[in-house]
């Protein structure tokens, strides 16, 4: 029976540190999705496309402001076609579960369309990231929905 406060100390200590070796990874693996979504918004402010590329999934998938899916090689002819005057994010938000993180935030952005008309957009976005089995992260999923800010 003596030992057994010493061991509920052990026990306290062993939990503390798995839920702060866990933080730790989080907090890392938020960093490195959250810049990832920043190379993102620098290829749409610098119209280079070619930096979105990498960043996509074999099979990823996006769901427009507009309701329409999009495969990968669609995304990035709309991203290349796309010329913005201005592109911001605000409020990014990054949780992660496992190997899977979940991206969120505000853009706004103006430009010229594919089509080549003038636009202003105004969306709350939700990306979808996962860590492939190379280990690196590339989003599958991504949406927007037009709000007004």
């Amino acid at each position: 029976m003596k030992n057994l406060p010493a061991l509920g100390l052990m026990a306290v200590v062993l939990s503390v540190s798995a839920v702060w070796s866990q933080t730790s990874k989080t907090a890392g693996t938020e960093h490195v999705v959250a810049a990832l979504e920043q190379k993102w918004l620098e290829a749409q402010k610098t119209n280079n496309s070619d930096l979105i590329a990498p960043l996509l999934a074999d099979k990823f998938v996006d769901t427009s402001s507009e309701g329409k899916f999009t495969d990968n090689a669609g995304m990035l002819a709309t991203e290349k076609a796309t010329k913005y005057d201005s592109a911001e994010y605000s409020d990014v938000q990054v949780h992660v579960y496992g190997n899977v993180a979940v991206a969120t935030g505000e853009f706004r952005s103006r430009g010229i369309d594919e089509s080549g008309k003038p636009f202003t957009a105004d969306e709350r976005w939700t990306d979808l990231w996962v860590k492939m089995p190379k280990g690196k992260w590339q989003c599958v999923a991504s949406q927007g929905t037009p709000v007004k800010m």
